[in-house]
């Protein structure tokens, strides 16, 4: 199942569940990040490099940060790690507390999903006090069960763990769960746990594969 399918094939799916990532899929947040980890990189007195940015994305903040002091050749001790980390935590705070764009078709098609009574889980590799921030924007009652990047034991994408935790959450197989994704690092983690995925258009291209199912935007589609 890959390439462009028509909405009938989702729609006649009888999921068990839908699994939503966050960041670039549902909300368009990543431009966010954009600014905050730019500004990081010149208090540490550099450039953050599009092809570091872009294996960024889909990552979770320990990798984040690797990437960070790597692309900016500082050595980071402890105490500057810890710094950098709360200052782009705060930062990153500062620039969710406002309204967040939907992407295409995102809030529509989440809507449908809860109208219909299938169980969402939402699965970000985003730590949680920052995920809380974003769902007073994107709306805590749309999900039965979120899990955060900072609450899978160090397993974070493309580690299958988030999603199978969010399956086990909901006291549902994986293999019967719809996860909509849009970064490589997210298909794959959706993609091991065996979950089918819907691909939206991200920054980055995503390889096709078995159960991947690109469409041009969620507005494309019915879920359910």
């Amino acid at each position: 199942m890959s390439g462009y399918d028509a909405p009938a094939i989702l729609g006649n799916g009888g999921w068990d569940a839908v699994l939503f990532d966050m960041d670039g899929t549902l909300v368009d947040s990543e431009k966010l990040w954009d600014i905050a980890l730019g500004e990081a990189a010149e208090r540490l007195g550099g450039v953050l490099s599009r092809d570091t940015r872009e294996r960024m994305l889909g990552s979770h903040t320990e990798a984040t940060l690797r990437m960070l002091f790597d692309d900016v050749g500082v050595e980071p001790t402890p105490g500057l790690r810890a710094d950098v980390a709360r200052w782009l935590e705060t930062r990153m705070g500062e620039l969710l507390s406002g309204e967040l764009p939907w992407l295409p078709g995102a809030r529509e098609a989440l809507a449908d999903v809860r109208r219909s009574g299938v169980p969402t889980a939402l699965v970000t590799s985003t730590v949680r006090t920052l995920t809380d921030l974003a769902l007073v924007s994107i709306g805590r009652r749309n999900f039965d069960v979120t899990v955060c990047g900072d609450e899978v034991d160090g397993h974070n994408k493309p580690h299958p763990e988030p999603y199978l935790r969010a399956a086990r959450k909901l006291d549902v197989d994986p293999a019967r769960c719809l996860a909509i994704e849009d970064s490589p690092t997210g298909v794959a983690a959706a993609s091991a746990a065996g979950c089918t995925v819907v691909v939206v258009p991200g920054e980055l291209t995503v390889d096709p594969g078995d159960r991947r199912v690109f469409v041009e935007s969620l507005a494309a589609v019915r879920l359910v």
